[in-house]
This record gives C-alpha cells, sequence and structure tokens, in this order.
C-alpha cells in the first residue's frame, strides 16, 4: 500500500511540473501550420505573418566549435498561398526602422548544418522587429535558450506575437506585431521560463537586461 501511495505521488508531482505546447498554442487560430520538419509555424494570413512557433533546441547541435558562419539567402515560402505571403522585397526600405528579423529560431539556433541553416531563412520565419530589438534586446532570448540547451540537454521553445495594432504595417499589408513572447521549458528538468518584449522602435537597448523580461508564464493569454 505504502508503495501505491508513493508512487500516486510522483505521478502528480510530475503532472504538477508537466508544460505542454497546448498550455500556450490554440493550433484552432492559425490559418496555416508550415511544418518545416525541424520546427513549426502558426501562420497568418490576416497579419502576413507567424502567430507562433515551436522547435526542441538539441544541446548537442547549438553552440558548437564547427559552426556555419556563411548565411544564406532568404527565400519565400511557396506553401503559403501567394496573396497572403510575405516576400524579402517587402522589407527593402524599411531596415533602419524594422529589420527582417528570425522569430521562431535564429541563425545560429541552426547553424551546426547547412540544411538545417537554411530552413531558418524562410520568410514565414521573419516578423519586422524593430531594429533594437533585433539586434540589441531580443539576441539575449536567443542565446539563453541555447545556454539551456546545452545545460540540460534539450530545451522546447515556444514564440509568440500579439498584433494589438492592425494599421502598424511595412509593404504588402505585413502587420508589425506589438509584444513578442519566449516561453522555454524541460519537463524532465522541471525547467519553464517565460519572457516578454514590446517591439517598440524607442526600446531601452542600453540598460536593458535579460531578467527585465522575465514573466509569470501564467500572465501569458492564449
Amino acid at each position: 500500500m505504502k508503495k501505491q501511495l508513493l508512487f500516486l505521488v510522483l505521478i502528480l508531482v510530475s503532472f504538477t511540473y508537466a508544460t505542454s505546447l497546448e498550455d500556450y498554442v490554440d493550433k484552432k487560430q492559425c490559418d496555416q501550420i508550415i511544418d518545416k520538419q525541424l520546427y513549426s509555424i502558426c501562420y497568418s494570413y490576416k497579419y502576413k505573418g507567424a502567430l507562433s512557433g515551436w522547435v526542441t533546441l538539441s544541446g548537442k547541435n547549438v553552440n558548437t566549435k564547427n559552426d556555419i558562419k556563411k548565411r544564406p539567402r532568404f527565400y519565400n515560402e511557396k506553401t503559403i498561398p501567394m496573396k497572403y505571403r510575405t516576400k524579402y522585397k517587402d522589407y527593402t526600405g524599411f531596415g533602419k526602422d524594422w529589420n527582417r528579423g528570425h522569430f521562431i529560431v535564429a541563425d545560429a539556433d541552426f547553424d551546426y548544418d547547412s540544411k538545417a541553416l537554411n530552413k531558418a531563412y524562410t520568410m514565414a520565419n521573419i516578423i519586422p522587429q524593430a531594429a533594437d530589438v533585433n539586434q540589441k534586446t531580443w539576441i539575449k532570448v536567443e542565446r539563453y535558450g541555447r545556454t539551456l540547451a546545452q545545460k540540460l540537454g534539450y530545451i522546447n521553445s515556444i514564440s509568440i506575437a500579439k498584433y494589438e495594432n492592425s494599421n502598424q504595417k511595412i509593404k504588402n499589408d505585413i502587420v508589425i506585431p506589438t509584444t513578442l513572447y519566449r516561453i522555454y521549458y524541460n519537463n524532465d528538468a522541471k525547467v519553464e521560463k517565460c519572457f516578454k518584449y514590446e517591439n517598440r522602435l524607442d526600446a531601452d537597448y542600453k540598460s536593458d537586461k535579460l531578467k527585465d523580461h522575465i514573466i509569470d508564464c501564467k500572465t501569458i493569454k492564449i
């Protein structure tokens, strides 16, 4: 009887710490789920960009000594119907303010293999990111994810974009997301961490620290 009770307690404890994709992503909201084999993108036809995306980063692949230095070209995601597709040229002329920002996966997440790296350069993985957010603040949370993957063996990563101003756009009616979230979890290690970034041109990158973006995961609404 004692062994049975202990077993039940262990099951309850494991459930307490279990995090799943469904906690943060409602796939019914996706107009199209783009399967890039190594990661997935929940794509919105209305916003012409990702609502969310998910990937598992392997600790043995990230931050290796044999990282590929040469980066591939961005390419249009042909699986998306033409009228909803974002194109490389849509960002031309906006670079000073709005970058082509890698969202679900960064190039550094996949630079262990040329075929894997190429998958990070689909335009479906790109959103308009404020230049300072893309180049100076968001990269910190990306780097942290790779560190967790190395430390824990792997890390599950979920990226979420909120579009609260449909009138804020670049070319081709691509809506600029207002808020970005990154969730990391590893149920084996009982780790769950959530971060929030405002996608603003006036981001205070000079005093920015990763800890400034930590939030209670329960505050993220599906």
